[in-house]
């Protein structure tokens, strides 16, 4: 059973930086695509970064150049390095993993239909 569990959320000021940890376990395919999704209440998903096997990475527009999504296989852990953090940056995040990628707000993401989903982080930031 594929199991995903993040850490690494918190309160931090505009500016500031956070880390986000999600283990992955129970997973065995050399096929994946990783990604990681936020979403703030009363707001559709937002799709943050992603990474695939294919080694394809993919970032939403405005996080490019502040977050960096990273692999280490050999702890099985995605990570979502997050600088810069603005305001609009707060929202709950989770990371999603999946055998395949779908195209999904311009760029490659784990199929949110089909993806093992983590139970999420609080991230928030105050100005």
């Amino acid at each position: 059973q594929v199991q995903l569990v993040e850490s690494g959320g918190g309160s931090v000021q505009s500016g500031g930086s956070l880390r986000l940890s999600c283990v992955v376990s129970g997973y065995t395919s050399r096929s994946y695509c990783l990604g990681w999704f936020r979403q703030v209440p009363g707001k559709e998903r937002e799709a943050v970064a992603g990474i695939s096997s294919l080694h394809s990475i993919t970032y939403a527009d405005g996080v490019k150049g502040r977050f960096t999504i990273s692999l280490d296989n050999a702890k099985n852990t995605l990570y979502l390095q997050m600088n810069t953090l603005k305001p609009e940056d707060t929202a709950m995040y989770s990371c999603a993993a999946d055998l395949y990628c779908a195209y999904d707000s311009g760029g490659w993401y784990p199929r949110r239909g089909f993806a093992h989903w983590g139970q999420g982080t609080q991230v928030t930031v105050s100005s």
